[in-house]
């Protein structure tokens, strides 16, 4: 499983804001600044977690944006979710139907216990970890 880009700049740019947590807002400019990512991916992923209830912005002179929530009440798997949408290894796990071999297939039923165990981990890692300047060996 891999992430994509996109998911992986989110998690970034949520760091990033999470150091600023308990500070002024910050803005897409400076965050693209202090992370090394593009500009205009700031912008995107902004409104994108934004929309996902992560992030609130303020628009105009001294806006920007900050956590919606504490750092230690943001999971990796809500930041994952507001890009990649729900976690699911195979599409029949979000029954969309677009299995050719849906109606003879004996691992469907299993998908659904490794979608859980998948969501589970990242659900236990919070922003709030992520956003610490040392990881523990």
């Amino acid at each position: 499983m891999r992430l994509s880009s996109m998911a992986d700049y989110a998690v970034v740019a949520m760091r990033a804001t999470a150091l600023h947590c308990g500070g002024t807002r910050t803005n897409a400019a400076e965050i693209a600044a202090e992370t090394g990512l593009p500009a205009p991916t700031v912008q995107k992923l902004v409104s994108r977690l934004g929309q996902a209830g992560l992030l609130n912005s303020v628009r105009g002179s001294g806006g920007g944006f900050r956590l919606a929530r504490p750092a230690a009440a943001i999971t990796l798997a809500d930041i994952v979710e507001a890009i990649e949408g729900p976690i699911a290894m195979t599409t029949c796990a979000t029954d969309t139907g677009d299995c050719a071999i849906e109606g003879t297939c004996g691992a469907r039923p299993h998908w659904p216990q490794v979608n859980r165990a998948i969501r589970g981990a990242l659900e236990q890692i919070t922003l709030a970890q992520l956003a610490q300047e040392e990881v523990a060996a």
